[in-house]
């Protein structure tokens, strides 16, 4: 999966090849299908090619964008609108304004024929064709994208220059393209593997360091199926699970995390200050007291 993920396909198809030309050794028990056998090398194929047609679609697209080329994501974009609107994306609004602003800038910045269908007569063209759609839901910023029509001869001097200097922009259409593909297949946006040795090469400094310690000092570490130690890591790779606090009876969110108290209990932080107050209080479900500062916010 995760070379499929990077794009690797002729080494997926090897490893696959490989893998059921050495199986391992293990026999199975009396009565029990050996899951080497039989039909799961043909499943195991072709779920690998049907993922290979998809990743290989995702960086044709990918590649496209990187050529400043925005049609393919759009198009993909529309094909899977209704799926993009269940998960509240605004990928395909993004693409569509995007397209809009490149070819605002006309073709002294992007490089396309100077015709009708570029410079501001095709970016009119283009929002009367494209943004009718979306009215319901990004009225104001169509609206803000149809008032710097005015000022098209002075454009960075303008108030909407930040919203026509479109270099990062162009990055992000990318990441969030790639993010809303994987999600559809039911993946993630980064590789598992590639998230879990890139945490422990940022935790072994640490766990190095205390393992020598521990020699040191000749003890051992104490703690079981966990780490002795508290590992810092990024944003980026701390992820929260769907967390009902049991008091408010709300989902947590990334402005109301779920917070963990001394004793153990967890609820989400503006029950937290709602309890607290900001004096010391008793947790709700059990008899300890303590100062919410010293509650923690935790990523499950």
């Amino acid at each position: 999966m995760h070379l499929l993920r990077e794009g690797q396909f002729a080494v997926a198809s090897t490893f696959i090849d490989e893998a059921h030309a050495n199986p391992p050794e293990a026999k199975p028990k009396p009565g029990t299908p050996n899951p080497y056998l039989g039909n799961e090398e043909d499943f195991t194929s072709l779920k690998s090619q049907e993922l290979q047609i998809k990743f290989s679609n995702m960086y044709t697209i990918l590649e496209q964008l990187r050529a400043k080329n925005l049609l393919p994501a759009i198009e993909w974009a529309r094909e899977n609108s209704h799926e993009l609107e269940d998960r509240g994306s605004n990928l395909e609004f993004e693409l569509t304004k995007l397209q809009y602003i490149w070819l605002f800038q006309g073709p002294t910045v992007n490089g396309l024929p100077d015709d009708i269908r570029n410079g501001l007569s095709g970016a009119i063209t283009y929002a009367r064709e494209s943004f009718g759609r979306f009215q319901s839901r990004f009225l104001r910023d169509i609206q803000q994208l149809s008032a710097a029509m005015a000022f098209e001869s002075n454009l960075p001097g303008s108030p909407y220059r930040l919203t026509f200097e479109s270099e990062s922009a162009w990055d992000e259409v990318a990441a969030s393209f790639t993010r809303e593909f994987c999600s559809l297949l039911g993946l993630s946006a980064e590789s598992p593997l590639y998230v879990a040795v890139t945490a422990g090469a940022i935790a072994l400094p640490t766990l190095i360091k205390l393992a020598n310690i521990m020699k040191e000092k000749r003890t051992e570490w104490t703690t079981q199926h966990e780490l002795p130690v508290e590992i810092p890591l990024p944003s980026s790779m701390t992820f929260h699970a769907i967390f009902v606090c049991p008091v408010s009876k709300e989902q947590s969110t990334e402005a109301n995390p779920p917070m963990r108290m001394p004793c153990g209990h967890v609820v989400a932080k503006e029950s937290l200050q709602r309890l607290s107050k900001g004096q010391r209080f008793k947790c709700p479900y059990c008899p300890s007291e303590s100062w919410p500062m010293d509650a923690k916010e935790i990523y499950l």
